[in-house]
């Protein structure tokens, strides 16, 4: 392996990455930091999460920027406020012996006049989120006419943000002569047509396999019902004494759900999702970076930009909408060359999105068997003793101590001893535990379709379905665009052949359904019918609400949902809630996909302003 001085980098540059404690460039550095440097060809790269990707792109920009140019040289571009923040503070330390670059770091959350002010004093290097670097660039704040490096990070996560129209308008604003960088962990159509459309002939490079899964990742999945999903969760984290992990979740609803119902049974754990203010996002990741914090309750989107290399597990409370989101999320673990388990809870309908990430991630999955009582108490108790054996006696110390405990302890034997020192640390967990249920048994198996899981939630059909190019994004922005109400929650979505179901929160049954026949809506030229689905009654029951087809407008639909964190209206999607299944719902749950993070800013195609 080559060193950083080897691939062409200047030594200020290696002085700082030195100081930082890097020694050896990781496969994309490796790959990319020379192509980059000897040429100006586009570059698509595949790099997973924790592969060292800012510093693939920002290493070389470093090396070639000119520092006597105060205009902005190159502009970067992720998905979320966090990692704008990370990589900006990133090449601030790379370029910690180059006094005249300057870094400014552009997102929502912040205020837009301080952010003017320090593009207005100079920056070579702009680090943001696609929606605020399109409102700095409207307000001619922001001026990429002299752009030479475009990279885009974690493009395929821009994309399922519904961010392409931010995209389409930073491209627009630089220079056809500019060097296009493409980062990216997946690589769906969307991405492939960003590269087609807007990339020249560009040049490919990967750490690994589109798409695969890391090598130090293993991949486990255990099968639940709905109701012994969190106390599977809980007897997992159980049997891992040790455990530093991320739980991931589909909504901002089930991730404080599932947080306050950890800290409450006494874990230390805390969540992060688009509902905290930046300041306690920002207080809850230093928490968790400083492990005061042992298990971190996310949505996909928040953790996004959270750098920790030492997690020994990332858990799938739920699978995410987007299956190629399972890479950026196991990902997290098995980084700097540690290993990591990445465990699933699937229910049975679940179980066969697993096959299509086993195709992505070129691993099988193991399955697992949820721990019982008797297991976990041993595991803890052993972990106990051993960090007993280890631990140094600081004689010093305790000696003035000791012969007093040596009085009030000398009635008991070695055994006696050994057991009321196990109980006092195990009383409680072995009552916890004590006739605990096998829940390995599905016998009782929640029947999902006869029964909701979320009373809250209206379930939806829609007219349209996988034929009509119809997915989850698509449906999105299509009720997005209908302008419903502000922070509603878009629930479980089935997307099937010819057409589809979506819940709402109940409180906008009406303002929905009126919303969609104001707006008389269609989707590629065709007639948008949507009505309430009638709950299953004992006999069976009709297929839809008694409620009049919408007919068609001229006109389509908007691509775009906002960010997490913008200030723009919101929804909250309860994915994984469904509620009660009609009668005639088929078995097709193949392309069963749940509401992630979704929020209802205006509809994809609109103008949004984050914060």
């Amino acid at each position: 392996m080559s060193t950083f001085l080897e691939l062409g980098l200047k030594e200020p540059i290696n002085r700082a990455l030195t100081d930082l404690g890097y020694e050896k460039p990781t496969v994309i550095q490796e790959k990319a930091i020379p192509q980059i440097i000897s040429s100006t060809d586009d570059l698509k790269a595949f790099a997973q999460t924790g592969t060292g990707k800012t510093a693939a792109f920002s290493l070389p920009i470093l090396e070639l920027i000119d520092e006597s140019n105060s205009n902005v040289q190159a502009i970067i571009l992720s998905p979320t406020r966090e990692l704008a923040v990370q990589i900006g503070k990133n090449i601030e330390d790379f370029c910690k012996y180059l006094k005249n670059i300057k870094v400014t770091t552009v997102y929502g959350g912040a205020n837009m006049d301080t952010q003017i002010r320090s593009l207005k004093r100079g920056s070579q290097i702009v680090v943001g989120t696609p929606g605020r670097t399109v409102d700095l660039i409207n307000r001619r704040a922001l001026k990429l006419g002299n752009v030479q490096w475009l990279v885009l990070d974690e493009a395929d996560e821009m994309l399922n943000m519904g961010f392409k129209d931010e995209l389409d308008a930073v491209l627009e604003a630089t220079p056809n002569t500019k060097q296009t960088l493409l980062f990216s962990a997946t690589f769906p159509r969307e991405v492939e047509a960003i590269a087609r459309n807007y990339m020249t002939n560009p040049v490919e490079v990967a750490s690994g396999e589109k798409n695969s899964g890391s090598e130090n990742v293993t991949h486990e999945y255990y099968s639940v019902t709905e109701r012994t999903r969190y106390p599977a969760l809980k007897r997992i984290a159980d049997l891992n004494p040790d455990i530093y992990a991320i739980i991931f979740c589909r909504t901002r609803r089930e991730t404080q759900e599932v947080a306050d119902n950890l800290i409450r049974d006494g874990y230390s754990a805390d969540s992060l999702h688009g509902d905290l203010s930046q300041g306690q996002r920002d207080s809850v990741m230093g928490k968790f970076r400083k492990k005061t914090i042992k298990i971190l309750v996310a949505t996909d989107v928040a953790a996004r930009g959270l750098d920790v290399n030492e997690l020994t597990h990332v858990l799938n409370h739920k699978l995410p909408d987007q299956i190629e989101n399972y890479t950026h999320r196991s990902g997290r673990t098995g980084r700097a060359g540690n290993k990591g388990i990445s465990i699933v809870l699937v229910n049975g309908k679940e179980k066969g999105k697993l096959r299509q990430i086993e195709r992505i991630i070129k691993k099988k999955f193991i399955e697992g068997k949820v721990p019982s009582g008797k297991e976990i108490v041993q595991n803890q108790l052993m972990n106990l003793i051993d960090k007993v054996q280890n631990t140094e006696v600081n004689e010093s110390e305790m000696s003035e101590f000791l012969p007093n405990i040596y009085e009030k302890l000398e009635s008991l034997d070695r055994e006696e001893l050994i057991k009321k020192f196990v109980s006092l640390e195990f009383n409680t967990m072995l009552k916890y535990y004590e006739n605990s249920k096998d829940l390995n048994d599905l016998s009782s198996r929640d029947n999902s379709r006869a029964r909701s899981t979320d009373e809250n939630m209206t379930r939806f059909f829609i007219n349209i379905g996988r034929k009509d190019n119809l997915n989850p994004g698509k449906l999105i922005g299509l009720i997005n665009e209908q302008n419903i109400g502000d922070k509603i929650e878009i629930g479980a979505i089935d997307i099937l052949d010819t057409f589809s179901f979506f819940e709402i929160d109940k409180n906008y049954e009406d303002k929905t359904l009126e919303a969609f026949l104001e707006n008389q809506p269609d989707f590629d030229g065709r007639s948008v019918n949507v009505e309430i689905t009638k709950k299953e009654r004992s006999g069976g029951g009709g297929r839809r609400g008694g409620r009049k087809p919408f007919g068609k407008k001229d006109g389509g639909f908007g691509r775009r949902r906002s960010a997490e964190g913008s200030s723009s209206r919101r929804s909250d999607s309860g994915g994984g809630r469904r509620s009660e299944r009609r009668s005639s719902d088929r078995p097709d749950r193949a392309s069963r996909s749940s509401g992630g993070e979704r929020k209802s800013s205006g509809g994809f195609g609109r103008k949004r302003r984050e914060n």
